[in-house]
C-alpha cells in the first residue's frame, strides 16, 4: 500500500534509541497520522475581530505573562504544589532516552481497543544494518515488539511492527485506562434465531471487499468548506435533509430488504465474449 509522502521536513518526535538484546538503534520518531479538520477562529461579532485569550489571576486581579506561570498539582482546593520543569527532568525513566524491547507477541493478541497514537520510526545512518536486521527477523516471525517509552511527561507501552519499508511504533492504553461502564458490560443479550442469523452472514459476505483508505472520504468536512466558500461569495447552501431512523420491527424482512438492495445494486458483469479484445 502507498503511504502519502509529505514534501514538507517532519517534526521530531521523539530521539533516542530502540534497544534489543545487547543492540542500541539510534532512532527518530515522527507523526504517523493525524487528525485533519477545518478550524475556526473565535471571532467578535460586532467589529469582525480575532478574539484574543489572556491569561488572568483573581488574585492578583490582573493579566500575568506566561513567564510567570509555572506547573502546579492540586493537593487540595485551592492549594497546589509547584513543580519545576528541571525538577521533572530530574526524575525521567531510562525510557526517556531508550525503549528497551522486553517481549514479542502476535499483533492478533493486542485488542485494538489498546492502541492509541502512531509513529513511524527512522534509524540515524549508524543503526541503519541494525535496523533493517530486526525489521527482516520481525517481518520473518510476524511478530510484534513490546517496550515501553518516556515522552510528554507521562511512560507509554508501546508496539512496535512492521509496515512499508520500516517499523511503525503505536502507544498504547494501559489496563486502567480502558474504561469499563455498566451502559456496555451489563447489556442483555436478545435471542437470535437461525434463519436470521444466516440472512445477516449474507448480508455481511455482500458488502465483503478488501479494505481500501481512498474510498473512505470526510464529507462533513468537505461540506463545511463547500459553506464556507459559498457565505465568502455571497451565496447560500441549502441543507439536506436527514433520513430518520428508527427501530426495526421485523428483523427479518428488514434483512432481505437490504440484500436485494445491494444486489440491486451491483455493477454487471459483461459476458465474457464482450470483454475480448479483438485481434
Amino acid at each position: 500500500m502507498e503511504v502519502p509522502v509529505s514534501n514538507a521536513m517532519a517534526s521530531t518526535v521523539w530521539k533516542g534509541y530502540i534497544s534489543f538484546g545487547l543492540i542500541s538503534i539510534p532512532i527518530r520518531l515522527y507523526t504517523a497520522a493525524r487528525d485533519e479538520r477545518v478550524s475556526f477562529n473565535q471571532i467578535h461579532k460586532e467589529c469582525n475581530t480575532r478574539i484574543k485569550q489572556q491569561l488572568f489571576c483573581p488574585t492578583c486581579d490582573r493579566v500575568v505573562e506566561r513567564s510567570e506561570i509555572a506547573k502546579g498539582y492540586a493537593q487540595s482546593k485551592d492549594r497546589y504544589i509547584l513543580i519545576e520543569d528541571e525538577e521533572l527532568k530530574s526524575i525521567a525513566p531510562a525510557s526517556s532516552e531508550t525503549m528497551d524491547i522486553t517481549q514479542f507477541v502476535k499483533l492478533d493478541d493486542i485488542d485494538p481497543i489498546y492502541f492509541d497514537a502512531s509513529y513511524y520510526t527512522v534509524p540515524e545512518e549508524p543503526g541503519r544494518k541494525a535496523y533493517n536486521l530486526l525489521l527482516a527477523a520481525m517481518q520473518k516471525q510476524k511478530y510484534v515488539a513490546l517496550a515501553q517509552i518516556a515522552m510528554h511527561q507521562r511512560e507509554y507501552t508501546v508496539a512496535l511492527r512492521p509496515y512499508g519499508k520500516g517499523l511503525t511504533l503505536h502507544t498504547m492504553y494501559y489496563e486502567n485506562e480502558v474504561r469499563s461502564i455498566p451502559e456496555y458490560e451489563d447489556q442483555p443479550q436478545a435471542e437470535v434465531k437461525q434463519q436470521e442469523l444466516g440472512m445477516a452472514e449474507k448480508l455481511i459476505e455482500a458488502l465483503a471487499k478488501p479494505f481500501n483508505p481512498e474510498e473512505f472520504k470526510d464529507e462533513y468536512q468537505r461540506k463545511v468548506l463547500e459553506l464556507v466558500q459559498a457565505k465568502g461569495e455571497g451565496k447560500r447552501i441549502q441543507g439536506e435533509a436527514r433520513p430518520q431512523a428508527a427501530p426495526v420491527i421485523d428483523l427479518m424482512k428488514a434483512l432481505e430488504s437490504s440484500l436485494a438492495g445491494i444486489q440491486r445494486k451491483a455493477p454487471v458483469k459483461a459476458p465474457k465474449s464482450q470483454t475480448r479484445k479483438a485481434g
